[in-house]
């Protein structure tokens, strides 16, 4: 797809293109170390937060703007095109900065650097970097962040995390969506948290709906816990 982390190639990949992926993510790194130093220095809690497209990422932004208990909350949303999520997060009371990565499957820590140059992080102390809907690309890439959130939709099946393992071994947390919807689509939740807890048994894990916004306090006193004042100036 991006042709950058090495998704548009379907061949076995050569000795030279893992090196340069290698260079690549070394470069990576770097930067995502300095934002990590830099989002610190802000006093700023700092969440990753990955899904497929459509399992309520920017709907669970929405609900958590409005529920934090010191708004407001910073927000780089990532997307190929539009700028429809940050508007829809800005209107529900958060300073949302957009990255349109036109073919690219994922944010770098480089964008997310120029972003936060554009946001004004005065009086926030959450920082919630909404990354582009894919569940493979954006699991290689450090972005700085402080944890790491991804999100399992009951629409999406049970055997998700033994389809995408990475993702979810990556995450600190992982949340289960849409839990209104359930019954209706007929979600296996016993068989959803087991295939969790065998990949990802390190990861925190919630259930809630972000429509309805049930299930969202446990997660609130998740992410709040060790939060910092904002020193952002």
């Amino acid at each position: 797809m991006c042709g950058t982390c090495g998704c548009d190639s379907p061949q076995t990949a050569t000795t030279r293109r893992l090196e340069l992926h290698q260079g690549l993510l070394s470069r990576n790194d770097a930067q995502a170390a300095a934002n990590r130093a830099h989002f610190r220095r802000h006093g700023l809690r700092t969440l990753n937060l990955l899904s497929a497209p459509g399992s309520g990422k920017t709907a669970l932004l929405e609900q958590l703007a409005r529920r934090w208990p010191r708004p407001p909350i910073g927000v780089i949303v990532g997307d190929l095109a539009t700028d429809n999520d940050a508007r829809r997060l800005q209107a529900a009371g958060a300073r949302a900065v957009q990255i349109r990565t036109g073919d690219l499957c994922h944010l770098d820590a480089a964008l997310v650097d120029r972003a936060f140059a554009q946001l004004d992080c005065r009086g926030i102390d959450l920082l919630v970097i909404e990354n582009v809907g894919n569940l493979v690309c954006p699991t290689a890439f450090d972005l700085g962040e402080e944890r790491r959130i991804a999100i399992l939709s009951v629409t999406e099946g049970e055997d998700k995390p033994l389809k995408y393992p990475a993702l979810f071994r990556s995450a600190d947390a992982v949340l289960i969506n849409k839990s209104d919807l359930a019954d209706a689509v007929g979600f296996d939740r016993r068989s959803a948290i087991a295939n969790l807890q065998a990949i990802a048994p390190q990861a925190e894990l919630f259930e809630l709906s972000a429509r309805s916004g049930d299930g969202l306090d446990a997660l609130i006193a998740w992410i709040d816990t060790g939060s910092n004042t904002s020193s952002c100036s």
